[in-house]
């Protein structure tokens, strides 16, 4: 992947250690990364930067992850913009309300291929 086709990935993980382990294994893959604690700090990084896919958690603190996805939905300037899930939680995820879905223990192999279907199947490239 050159720089100029390079993919930014905006990873929304209030758990440090899994927001580090997200970020490394994208970056590995050739990735650009963003990272955010919780869903005021996602919000705050995409009025600056548009990524080309949300890795979005669904407990975070401040702003759940189900209203960061209602927000990134109701801006013309976001709405565009797939969404992927990642979470451990036990409630059933609604698969319509996010471009992807994958359950956590994530394995590295299994989150790029993950994140490069979602990409693919949200861009059409």
């Amino acid at each position: 992947m050159s720089a100029g086709n390079r993919k930014t990935i905006l990873v929304v993980e209030d758990d440090r250690a899994l927001r580090t382990f997200y970020r490394t294994t994208l970056t590995v893959a050739g990735y650009a990364v963003l990272t955010a604690g919780d869903g005021i700090e996602a919000l705050h990084q995409l009025e600056s930067h548009i990524p080309d896919l949300v890795v979005l958690d669904i407990g975070l603190p401040l702003l759940s992850g189900h209203d960061v996805r209602r927000e990134i939905a109701a801006h013309a300037r976001t709405q565009h913009i797939p969404v992927m899930v990642v979470t451990g939680e036990s409630p059933p995820i609604d698969p319509s309300d996010f471009a992807c879905v994958m359950r956590k223990p994530v394995d590295p192999d299994a989150f790029v291929a993950k994140v490069e279907d979602c990409l693919r199947k949200s861009h059409k490239t």
